[in-house]
């Protein structure tokens, strides 16, 4: 099959992911289930119809509203969706010439639990364990398999995991919790982890680049107003960005700056 078609296909699985993270992304921190009951409108009641529960179209034909009651429905549930769908294409563009399945795997895996830890964040200021230990363990069988089939090195993975979970808890345990959450802890390994997949060079530039992004946009909220010392921000967000700028440019940026400085 010629690679457009595997990339559609991977859009299309990433709308309908997508479609369930924003029950996840509901539910979840509300102690829920994501299993029952099913999807209804918040505010008559009714049942969502299988006909319009598809992602994005479905908001589209109903213009946003309830089909029942006339509700509005949050444009947030389409852009999820379709966010997550190009994202899924992005992913497997970057990683289609490495031909290494279980590695694609592995990115799909964090690209969807890590738009639902990104929105919940922001929202909620946490990242609950339920997604990130699901995550971690998908994550962890994927690599196992792509290890066993010769496609990873496990040893760079393992030392990538314990850089970001040395970086990440010792800022948590240093500050008594005041720097760093638990649950920015329990995503550090994970993320390095499946960039360590891609090399440590990758995962070094994901790593400092999140700190460097939350930073900028810290300074720039704090400048305007908008935050306050003393006032954590979310970080995983930033943690998410710092891995996809890892996963995208992380390994030629490292090439370039061991170019620069003689060592290669």
């Amino acid at each position: 099959m010629p690679l457009v078609f595997w990339v559609a296909v991977l859009g299309v699985l990433g709308t309908l992911i997508g479609s369930f993270l924003n029950v996840v992304v509901h539910r979840v921190p509300a102690g829920q289930s994501i299993v029952s009951p099913g999807s209804a409108c918040p505010e008559c009641r009714h049942a969502v119809r299988g006909r319009d529960n598809v992602p994005v179209v479905s908001w589209l034909l109903l213009r946003g509203r309830c089909r029942d009651c006339a509700a509005p429905i949050s444009a947030r549930y389409p852009l999820v969706e379709a966010g997550t769908g190009l994202l899924f294409v992005l992913v497997a563009l970057r990683l289609a010439a490495t031909g290494e399945l279980s590695v694609l795997a592995a990115f799909l895996v964090v690209t969807g639990a890590g738009v639902a830890l990104a929105l919940i964040d922001l929202e909620h200021g946490r990242l609950p364990f339920s997604i990130t230990g699901v995550a971690a363990v998908l994550v962890v069988l994927t690599l196992a398999l792509g290890w066993w089939g010769g496609d990873v090195e496990a040893l760079t993975v393992l030392v990538s995991a314990g850089i970001w979970l040395a970086v990440y808890g010792g800022i948590w345990f240093f500050t008594g919790g005041r720097g760093m959450g638990l649950g920015d802890v329990a995503l550090a390994p994970l993320l390095g982890a499946v960039l360590g997949a891609l090399g440590l060079g990758a995962s070094v530039v994901g790593l400092a680049a999140g700190f460097m992004l939350g930073a900028v946009v810290g300074v720039v909220l704090l400048a305007t107003g908008r935050a306050r010392r003393g006032v954590r921000i979310p970080h995983g967000p930033f943690m998410l960005l710092g891995a996809a700028c890892g996963l995208f440019v992380g390994t030629p940026l490292a090439e370039t700056y061991l170019t620069v400085v003689g060592l290669r």
